[in-house]
C-alpha cells in the first residue's frame, strides 16, 4: 500500500490498522482468536450506519451531535444519546477526510484539495481550494478551521468565509506515514505530528509556531527503516502534551515550553489516551501497554492481542480500556492490571482511526461505515 502523491512523493498509506495490516510483508492472516473468551462487560447503547468509511474518516462530536461522512460525500448529524438521524446531506463530492466540527459548524475535505463547510443544520457555508488532498479532519475551534494535507502543510482558514489565515510547510522526507488521525485544539492551542517525527504546537489565531520537539529520530540506512513519522492524535492534558511515533516512541513534553519530561521506545502507529494516573498505548506488535503518566515507566502490559492489529485504546466506563482488532471484535482490558475482561463482535470490519469517548461511551466509525456507542453493563 504504498502510493505516490501529486508531488510525487512515495506516501506509505499505514496510518491504521487496516491500512498497516495490508501492507506487510508476508501478508499473513492475524492469528487467530480463542474459540471461547469471557462476553466483554460492555453493551451497544447504539448502532448507526453511515456509508462506506476510509482512512481520514472519523466521528466528530459537538454538543449533542455526532457527525460522520462517507467516501460517497454523505454526511450525518445523530443524536449523542441514541444515534438517532437529526438530519443527512450530500456534499455534492467524493470525500477524504472528515468531519471535523464544533458546535456552530461542521466540515469535510475532499481528493481534489477543496474544504466544505457546513452550518450545523446542514445548511452549505462555504467551499474553498487548498493546497492538496486532505487527509485528516479538519479541526475546528477558535474561529479557525485547520487542514492538513496530502503535502505535508497545515492550512488555517477563517471559519466565517474559508479565507486563508495562515499556512505553514514542513520538510517532507522521500517516504511517510500517512497521518490520518489530525490536530488537537487546546486552550488557543493547535498541536500536531508530523513526518519526521516533530510534534509541533502552534497559536491557533495566528499560526505562529509556539514550540517544535522531535518524538522521535529517524533510523536506519534505508528510507524505509527511517520513517518515524507521528501518526497519533496529541494527547493534550492540563501540564503536558503527548504523542507517538511510527518506528519511534511515546513521549511527553511541557504544555507551555515543549520541554521533554520522558520518553519511551514504544513504537506505535495508533493512538494515545491516559487518565490521571497511567497513560495507555497499543504498540506496534499489538501489545497493550499501561505507563506512569508521570515517569513512563512500565504499570503493565498485555500481549493477547499480538499480531491483531489493535486500535487505539479509548475509555468504556471508569475502569476499563477497549480496542478494536482488525477484524472487528471489542477487546475490554481491566485498567488497573491489565487483565482481560472479555471481547464483544461487531461487524466485522476495523475502526478508521482511534475511537472517542463521550461520558462513558466509547464512540467509533468501522471502515464498514457503522458507527458504534459502547457503554459499560
Amino acid at each position: 500500500m504504498i502510493q505516490t502523491s501529486h508531488a510525487a512523493l512515495l506516501i506509505a498509506a499505514l496510518g491504521l490498522v487496516w491500512g498497516l495490516a495490508g501492507c506487510t510483508s508476508s501478508n499473513k492472516k492475524p492469528p487467530k482468536l480463542p474459540d471461547t473468551a469471557p462476553v466483554a462487560p460492555v453493551a451497544v447503547a447504539w448502532r448507526a450506519s453511515a456509508g462506506n468509511a476510509a482512512l481520514g474518516f472519523a466521528p466528530a462530536l459537538a454538543g449533542n451531535a455526532i457527525y460522520v461522512a462517507s467516501r460517497d460525500g454523505t454526511i450525518t448529524s445523530l443524536d449523542i444519546d441514541s444515534g438517532k438521524t437529526l438530519w443527512r446531506i450530500d456534499a455534492d463530492a467524493k470525500l477524504s477526510a472528515g468531519p471535523g466540527a464544533d458546535a456552530t459548524m461542521v466540515v469535510v475535505g475532499t481528493p481534489a484539495g477543496e474544504v466544505i463547510a457546513f452550518d450545523n443544520s446542514g445548511k452549505l457555508l462555504w467551499r474553498v481550494k487548498v493546497s492538496s488532498e486532505v487527509i485528516a479532519p479538519p479541526t475546528v475551534a477558535e474561529g479557525v478551521v485547520a487542514v492538513i494535507t496530502a503535502d505535508n502543510h497545515v492550512h488555517g482558514l477563517n471559519g466565517s468565509d474559508g479565507a486563508a489565515k495562515w499556512m505553514l510547510q514542513r520538510n517532507v522526507p522521500s517516504l511517510i506515514v500517512r497521518n490520518t488521525q489530525g490536530a488537537v485544539s487546546s486552550r488557543g492551542g493547535l498541536f500536531f505530528g508530523t513526518a519526521g517525527g516533530r510534534l509541533v504546537a502552534v497559536d491557533m489565531a495566528s499560526g505562529n509556531i509556539a514550540w517544535d520537539v522531535a518524538v522521535a529520530t529517524p533510523k536506519g540506512t534505508t528510507e524505509l527503516e527511517r520513517i518515524a513519522d507521528v501518526t497519533s492524535r496529541p494527547l493534550v492534558g492540563e501540564k503536558q502534551v503527548c504523542a507517538s511515533a511510527f518506528q519511534g516512541r511515546v513521549a511527553c513534553f511541557e504544555i507551555m515550553q515543549g520541554t521533554p519530561k520522558w520518553t519511551r521506545d514504544i513504537p506505535s502507529y495508533s493512538g494515545i489516551i491516559a487518565d490521571e494516573e497511567q497513560l495507555y498505548v497499543s504498540d506496534d506488535r499489538g501489545v497493550v501497554r499501561a505507563l506512569d503518566i508521570q515517569t513512563g515507566a512500565s504499570v503493565w502490559k498485555n500481549d493477547l492481542l499480538t499480531g491483531r492489529w489493535p486500535s487505539g485504546p479509548q475509555f468504556v466506563g471508569h475502569d476499563s480500556i477497549g480496542v478494536v482488532d482488525i477484524d472487528g471484535y471489542l477487546h475490554v482490558f481491566s485498567t488497573d492490571d491489565g487483565h482481560y475482561q472479555g471481547r464483544m463482535p461487531t461487524d466485522g470490519s476495523p475502526v478508521t482511526v482511534q475511537p472517542q469517548r463521550d461520558g462513558e461511551q466509547m464512540i467509533w466509525q468501522s471502515k464498514e461505515g457503522n458507527v458504534y456507542a459502547i457503554v459499560p453493563r
